[in-house]
């Protein structure tokens, strides 16, 4: 039996911290030389992520795409000098790796997350159930803000007794979210999470899978947009493009007893930073539009899909995009629009991390892909113990734990508090898990002592910080700190700035 883990936590917002700098620096060692692609072409990402080259120049006519690596982690590409793209890079979500199984998950780009999988074809309306636990439900998108699964609704009374809605998946969010769920046939989009800084640079979320018809499945959602940092000690010009749209599902089709469709994949995250950024080329993170339309279906007694009856909320959020520079001579908007200023931290180095250590005696993958991690034997017994371990976290946290299953609402259970050293504390919680595939989510929140807070104040325009609340996405691979104030602002840190105060 499969389980499938993704080590999120609930959004953030909050104020971006940046160090302004003079004579930038990108920081590329330049040990990948001159990037100069004639033709297109999908680089293997390597395990950090992170290219380092002395230029970069993709010219037009050519596309550069990236195969993920392990850990799923975001596109980094530093160069020693200029940076010309007159062709296109793209780390755009996408739908089903297989057009031909709509019912698939979308892929999310490299840093992102995919989609929810369509729900199965369920037969004679008998089989059916209104709300989120017939066979026919979809499965929520993946990521911090994945859309709501499709589920199976009770006919609104234009058409009789005995009538039902297939509801579409809920569109993906990232930098904004879809409209709220409203209408004949509402669906419920993703939460809008992350911060205007892009640290830590984290992708779009995918959009939830459509709900099954009487024959046929419903489709997958799509996969949210990927991340992807690009930073020039030089100029960083862009005549062409830079992608990283959410992902479009495919169509359930339009026989009868066909499902719904999935939600839209959200937006990614584009960053920019060099000493000049010029050109007027396409620089987009948008999300997707899932369908608009209604399919109606007599076959079994039930209608089919009513995604054109949900308010929009299938459709997925905008991204976010973030350009750094210290001369800027860019004119054209981008999609959604950018924000930025002075070129500030490629990244935070010694954030504090959390992660799930294992699943019923099964050791997590350093480097979890959210897809496979853990797969407990089919005569596993519940309750199973999750396992976590923390760095940089104060002793005695408790770790919430939430659990998705592919069908059926999600549910929390917390931890005992942590034990151990600041260093390394550890913590254990039993769930029962329920069949067939599932995704995990960690977080943590703690308070600091009086002391602590009114040293962090500093950071928080004078105001005693009385919480911190960590973040990890993908395990240990991203993380940010945002320091809660006692009137409940929201400020985000270095953890470099943190540890410092805490030591």
């Amino acid at each position: 039996m499969k389980k499938r883990l993704v080590v999120l936590v609930a959004a953030l917002a909050g104020s971006s911290w940046a160090a302004s700098c003079l004579a930038y620096d990108s920081g590329s060692t330049g040990g990948g030389g001159a990037f100069n692609p004639t033709t297109s072409q999908s680089l293997q990402l390597p395990p950090d992520g992170i290219f380092n080259f002395t230029s970069v120049n993709v010219p037009a006519g050519v596309t550069i795409t990236f195969i993920k690596n392990a850990g799923n982690t975001p596109v980094t590409m530093l160069a020693s000098g200029d940076v010309t793209i007159a062709g296109t890079i793209n780390v755009s979500g996408s739908g089903p790796a297989n057009p031909a199984n709509v019912s698939g998950p979308g892929e999310g780009g490299p840093g992102g997350f995919n989609g929810g999988r369509g729900g199965a074809a369920a037969g004679v309306v008998a089989n059916w159930v209104a709300g989120n636990a017939g066979p026919n439900v979809g499965q929520a998108g993946i990521g911090p803000g994945g859309g709501a699964p499709g589920v199976v609704r009770s006919s609104s009374g234009w058409y009789g007794t005995g009538y039902w809605d297939l509801a579409a998946g809920g569109g993906g969010a990232f930098g904004n979210a879809s409209p709220a769920p409203s209408g004949i046939c509402p669906t419920t989009p993703g939460v809008v999470y992350g911060n205007t800084s892009l640290i830590p640079l984290v992708g779009g979320s995918g959009g939830g899978g459509g709900a099954g018809g009487a024959m046929l499945p419903g489709s997958g959602g799509g996969g949210g947009g990927g991340a992807i940092l690009i930073a020039a000690t030089g100029t960083l010009n862009v005549t062409g493009s830079i992608l990283a749209n959410g992902g479009v599902p495919v169509s359930p089709g339009t026989v009868q007893g066909v499902g719904s469709w999935g939600g839209g994949g959200s937006g990614g995250a584009i960053r920019l930073i060099a000493s000049t950024v010029s050109g007027n080329g396409t620089i987009s993170a948008m999300g997707a539009n899932s369908w608009t339309g209604y399919y109606s279906s007599t076959s079994y007694g039930a209608y089919g899909s009513c995604a054109g009856y949900a308010n929009g909320s299938q459709h997925g959020g905008a991204g976010r995009i973030r350009i750094e520079y210290e001369t800027l001579l860019r004119t054209t908007p981008t999609s959604p629009a950018w924000l930025g200023g002075a070129p500030s931290l490629v990244a935070v180095p010694g954030l504090p991390t959390l992660a799930i250590d294992s699943i019923g005696g099964l050791t997590v993958p350093a480097q979890p892909s959210g897809e496979g991690d853990v797969s407990l034997p089919a005569n596993f017994t519940n309750p199973v113990t999750v396992s976590f371990v923390t760095t940089g976290v104060t002793v005695g946290s408790s770790i919430k734990l939430t659990v998705m299953p592919v069908r059926g609402t999600a549910f929390s259970v917390t931890s005992t508090p942590t034990t151990g050293t600041t260093a390394s504390a550890y913590t254990s919680v039993s769930v029962s898990l329920p069949p067939g595939q599932n995704v995990l989510q960690a977080s943590v929140t703690y308070t600091v002592v009086a002391s602590v807070g009114d040293a962090m104040s500093v950071y928080a325009q004078g105001e005693r910080v009385e919480k911190v609340q960590l973040a990890s996405v993908m395990g240990a691979n991203a993380s940010t700190v945002t320091l809660i104030t006692i009137s409940g602002k929201e400020y985000v840190v270095p953890a470099s700035v943190l540890a410092a105060i805490q030591s």
